[in-house]
């Protein structure tokens, strides 16, 4: 760590790393205050504590090459002072002598000789002056020394240290964001735990707020309140049976065992097995597809999420469909609550039409929202239906909708099964009950049927090379040309396994089978021999 620190040392900071001076000065800050403190807080208290640090440091370097000049004090001739209010320039006393104002009162005058050889006159033995107030350096300004601009300046850089650095201290313990000494915690015995499994087992698992658990199994709280409930919150986090399912911000319990299976564990219709493949080859066409596909595994983790206020509109792929769940993809990821710690969130959704509320969970690993499948199946939607989501009016709700439309039969590409297991694709009348994407929209007439085939595929380890080509056979076959929009290539092939677009991409650009047309369109080259093709 850099020692010294001045307005234009920035390395300072941007070299900052946790010292066991800065650890035990954290500790002892959280038995001051009492009360778990988020790691802004912890921050800005370290970064205030670093300046005074620093500051004295610096005072005490300045104070051994003479006295800091104050007007209350006394002096002699010969002695060296440093004034801080010229820019710490020093000089020497050359003489003394009575003041002379009747309006204070008495003091005498000092003559100072400066390094540069000029003279200037001081007031000492008077009590009553601004400058013997301490000079505080931190308040200079925009400056390393100034805590408000340290924490604009550099704040992000130094919370994600400090986090990272914190995380290894096992004397301090986080829980929904806040920090504070394990060796503090309030005891909240297995008996407390199981009163609060008990309720919320009453509650249909939750999830209830710590504080509405705390009024019921009557914990104790005679001592700080905030750390009473910071206790039981860190009890119920050690515990399996419980789960902190809160937004940022919220905490919220849920017993884990309650919980949906498809919360806990990935539907079978959205697990991929990754393949490796050129990205950089495909980066130009991936970027054009990506803008009409939403898809959870393509989510780019290096940009950051903003809340978005307006109204989004993604198109229901089939595995997601099946699943009742929506992608957690770039689209929309800024619309759902998510958290700091809680893999998993519970939220509500809200029909924007009909304004009925149900629950929702964001499983945040995964990248998948849960709890559809009901609204799917009311409203008669398909794969390829157009969902609306927007942010709700209040903190935890998200509003969904779609655009129905007279219930009409209506041309739609149609997956069926043969008696042979195979997947083939028709044309054929179907009803439609809202709008739809025209590229995603497959209907399935026999789920079942198709379940059947998700499991022989991953039982058989069938090549994902085989089902692209197998199913781009089929698409070519329903237009004149036989030409195969990648759009429609992936909702297909999506009906039959889980792929998302680039390894798809990346297959198709690579095979000399799959020739690209430009603007999104390929074309099979059925001129090769057929036993290239991989088994």
């Amino acid at each position: 760590m850099i020692t010294s620190m001045d307005s234009t040392n920035s390395g300072y900071w941007e070299d900052f790393h946790l010292s066991e001076t800065d650890i035990e000065f954290l500790y002892n800050y959280l038995l001051e205050v009492e009360t778990p403190q988020t790691t802004e807080e912890l921050l800005c208290a370290l970064i205030r504590e670093r300046i005074r640090v620093e500051s004295d440091k610096a005072r005490q370097s300045r104070e051994k090459e003479g006295k800091i000049y104050r007007p209350k004090d006394d002096y002699i001739v010969g002695q060296k002072l440093i004034f801080p209010a010229l820019n710490w320039q020093k000089g020497q006393v050359v003489s003394i002598r009575i003041g002379n104002n009747p309006e204070l009162p008495p003091f005498s005058v000092i003559e100072v000789l400066f390094e540069d050889g000029s003279k200037r006159s001081f007031a000492s033995g008077l009590e009553d002056h601004i400058l013997n107030q301490p000079i505080k350096v931190e308040q200079n300004g925009v400056s390393n020394l100034n805590a408000d601009y340290v924490f604009k300046k550099y704040g992000n850089k130094l919370l994600k240290t400090l986090t990272s650095e914190l995380e290894t201290k096992p004397d301090l313990v986080r829980i929904a964001g806040r920090w504070f000494a394990r060796a503090l915690l309030v005891d909240v015995n297995m008996g407390y735990l199981n009163m609060a499994e008990a309720l919320l087992d009453m509650e249909g698992g939750g999830p209830l707020p710590t504080q509405a658990i705390l009024r019921q199994i009557e914990l104790p709280s005679d001592v700080n309140l905030k750390l009473t409930e910071f206790s039981l919150n860190f009890a119920l986090q050690e515990d399996g049976r419980f789960d902190e399912v809160g937004p940022s911000g919220e905490v919220l319990w849920f017993l884990r065992r309650l919980e949906p299976d498809d919360v806990k564990n990935t539907p079978l219709w959205l697990k991929y097995s990754p393949i490796n493949f050129d990205a950089e080859r495909i980066e130009a066409i991936r970027k054009t597809l990506m803008d009409k596909i939403a898809d959870e595994l393509e989510v780019d983790d290096t940009s950051e999420t903003t809340t978005s206020q307006r109204e989004v509109a993604i198109s229901l792929s089939y595995p997601h469909w099946r699943a009742g769940t929506l992608p957690l993809s770039n689209q929309v990821k800024g619309i759902f609550p998510t958290a700091i710690e809680s893999p998993r969130i519970r939220f509500t959704f809200v029909d924007g039409e009909t304004q009925r509320k149900f629950p929702g969970w964001v499983v945040r690993e995964k990248r998948y929202v849960f709890g559809l499948k009901e609204w799917f199946t009311s409203l008669g939607l398909i794969p390829g239906s157009l969902i609306f989501i927007q942010p709700g009016k209040t903190s935890g709700e998200v509003v969904i909708r779609v655009e129905k439309r007279r219930s009409t039969r209506e041309w739609i590409r149609t997956a069926l099964v043969g008696t042979d297991g195979g997947v083939v694709f028709a044309l054929l009348k179907q009803v439609v009950t809202a709008v739809y994407d025209e590229r995603m929209a497959i209907a399935v007439p026999d789920v079942n049927a198709l379940d059947q085939v998700w499991e022989n595929t991953l039982k058989q380890r069938v090549p994902l090379e085989k089902t692209i080509l197998s199913v781009m056979r089929e698409l070519a076959k329903l237009t004149p040309q036989g030409n195969v929009h990648a759009q429609e290539l992936y909702a297909a092939v999506n009906t039959i396994r889980r792929c998302p677009p680039s390894p798809m991409l990346s297959l198709l650009l690579e095979d000399n089978r799959a020739n690209y047309l430009g603007d999104l369109y390929f074309r099979l080259n059925e001129t090769l021999p057929e036993e290239k093709e991989h088994a």
